[in-house]
């Protein structure tokens, strides 16, 4: 597909269950989007506010207070350890820097982009961009001799899958055969919740256990969009392969992509503080815990989900049925054909919406399954 013929916009395809959903006489409950809801912490626009003096061009690489704070998160709150100042880069949100990376790492025709079977749709357009082809597929032996740049997402969007440490060192080790950059993009890692993942921390790539200490071509994404409800300030950063960081940094200068000033001070305060992580995951978990039994009365299945913001759901049918069906309770999901072809009868839900529309969402399908 020439760049120039880029696919329509899939999410315009929900129009008309918006207005179907929108007429159910108790309102509206949007679970399509992953968007949050709640407040954005105190500590973060606090420290926004005190830095409104912002009078000079911002650094891309990011200041020393930022750069030092992403690499002590790391240690903290991942278990990573090693990074410095010149393994790290802060970006204005993830989307931007997922759809640009494969182009900024020097991907092109001919080469292959892997990413996960029922992924996030800007994986294979940041493929398309760079000229080359994406690839969907979980196992490491079926990954093309092209491949050149390699997509993890943990815990996933939209399955909730969780990779452990043995997944994520047999994905990089293939990886390295290839001769090809993986990246895992791990936006969701506070939310894990269930099996393992509901008292140990979801493993980085660049932990060590995966990497003997070694990050040569290995990257980790991370975003403050969820975990601090910053997704309107889009604040995020890649940490890992120096290599990489430092080919990333010289073309985000030269295209001028730069983390505005004032931002990069709430980052830092974000990073810092971690009771409006703790409270904001509770939150999600109240949520969660309404709304799965809820479904699974109603008739789906759950598969995965075990961390992240959504539950992957199926009631054995086309997705676009069970769409219509919950538009009729005024429930709005999102269609697994939106997220690659392997996943038909799918359909996601977030947890983002407030707790009166997730009960209210929870008490219909209730009500449904029992009329």
């Amino acid at each position: 597909m020439a760049l120039g013929a880029l696919p329509d916009y899939p999410w315009d395809l929900m129009a008309p269950y918006v207005e179907r959903a929108a007429a159910h006489p108790g309102g509206l409950v949007d679970l399509s989007i992953g968007s949050p809801v709640d407040p954005t912490p105190d500590v973060v626009r606090d420290a926004l506010a005190r830095a409104t003096d912002a009078h000079a061009y911002p650094q891309t690489v990011g200041t020393p207070a930022l750069r030092a704070a992403i690499v002590e998160w790391f240690a903290r709150r991942r278990g990573v350890r090693g990074l410095d100042a010149a393994s790290v880069l802060p970006t204005i949100g993830s989307k931007e820097l997922v759809a640009l990376l494969p182009f900024m790492l020097g991907v092109g025709e001919g080469d292959v982009v892997v990413h996960p079977r029922a992924a996030y749709p800007t994986y294979e357009m940041g493929a398309l961009f760079a000229g080359a082809r994406a690839f969907a597929s979980d196992e490491p032996a079926e990954w093309p001799a092209a491949t050149r740049l390699v997509w993890l997402n943990t815990p996933g969007n939209p399955d909730g899958r969780v990779l452990s440490v043995e997944e994520l060192r047999a994905a990089r080790d293939r990886a390295r055969e290839l001769g090809a950059v993986i990246v895992s993009d791990e936006c969701y890692a506070e939310l894990g919740w269930d099996g393992p993942w509901a008292e140990q921390r979801v493993p980085s790539l660049l932990d060590s256990r995966v990497t003997d200490g070694d990050t040569h071509h290995t990257l980790a994404i991370y975003s403050l969009s969820k975990q601090s409800n910053m997704a309107g300030y889009r604040a995020a950063f890649i940490a890992g392969c120096r290599e990489s960081i430092a080919r990333l940094t010289n073309v985000r200068k030269h295209a001028g992509l730069m983390l505005p000033a004032p931002l990069q001070e709430a980052m830092v305060a974000a990073l810092a503080d971690e009771q409006h992580v703790a409270e904001q995951k509770e939150r999600y978990r109240a949520r969660r815990d309404l709304l799965r039994p809820a479904l699974e009365a109603a008739g789906f299945r759950i598969d995965r989900s075990e961390g992240g913001l959504y539950l992957w759901a199926t009631e054995g049918r086309d997705a676009w049925e069970s769409i219509a069906r919950l538009a009729d309770l005024g429930i709005l999901a999102g269609p697994g054909h939106f997220y690659g072809v392997h996943f038909p009868e799918h359909v996601r839900l977030s947890l983002t919406a407030d707790d009166e529309r997730v009960a209210a969402a929870s008490a219909r399908l209730r009500a449904s399954a029992e009329a």
